[in-house]
């Protein structure tokens, strides 16, 4: 038995935390997962380069908080070989359709992108409409500012 198509879509604003004038607006269909909205963002951002990624309802842990854990959905490849100190509790994005998420407008939530340089970006839902007949999801509506480089290496650190 197959999934129910989804009927609505999904608005993100997606920026660049710490450069919050750089960002995309990205609509999904509900029935796509939040790999496909990863997938969209690395397109957004002109990312060449694919790497681990995951997403943090309602925001990462990086500091001493007070309240639950956040729910962490990972790339599915770092569940292929999990590392039973990191992996315990994450969910796979994946499996992670938007339409089961319980999103609603107004809501943020962040991202980071490659665990190495650590591109962390801030997400916020900002609507929830019916499908656009004839979109083809995921689809990048807006662009603010020039997407930086993957990897900001000066020139003379560069190897010969």
């Amino acid at each position: 038995m197959g999934r129910k198509k989804s009927e609505i879509e999904v608005v993100f604003k997606v920026r660049l935390m710490g450069r919050k004038s750089i960002w995309r607006m990205i609509a999904l269909g509900g029935g796509q997962t939040l790999d496909h909205l990863h997938e969209a963002i690395f397109q957004a951002f002109d990312r060449d380069d694919p790497h681990l990624y995951s997403f943090y309802f309602p925001k990462a842990r990086l500091r001493p908080r007070r309240g639950p854990e956040p729910k962490e959905y990972t790339s599915p490849y770092a569940l292929e070989n999990p590392d039973p100190f990191y992996t315990k509790g994450l969910l796979d994005a994946s499996k992670a359709r938007l339409d089961g998420l319980g999103l609603q407008e107004g809501q943020t939530f962040e991202y980071l992108f490659d665990f190495g340089d650590e591109w962390w970006h801030e997400l916020s839902v900002e609507a929830i409409n019916p499908v656009v007949p004839g979109v083809k999801y995921p689809e990048i509506r807006k662009r603010q500012g020039v997407s930086p480089p993957q990897y900001e290496y000066p020139e003379d650190e560069e190897e010969e």
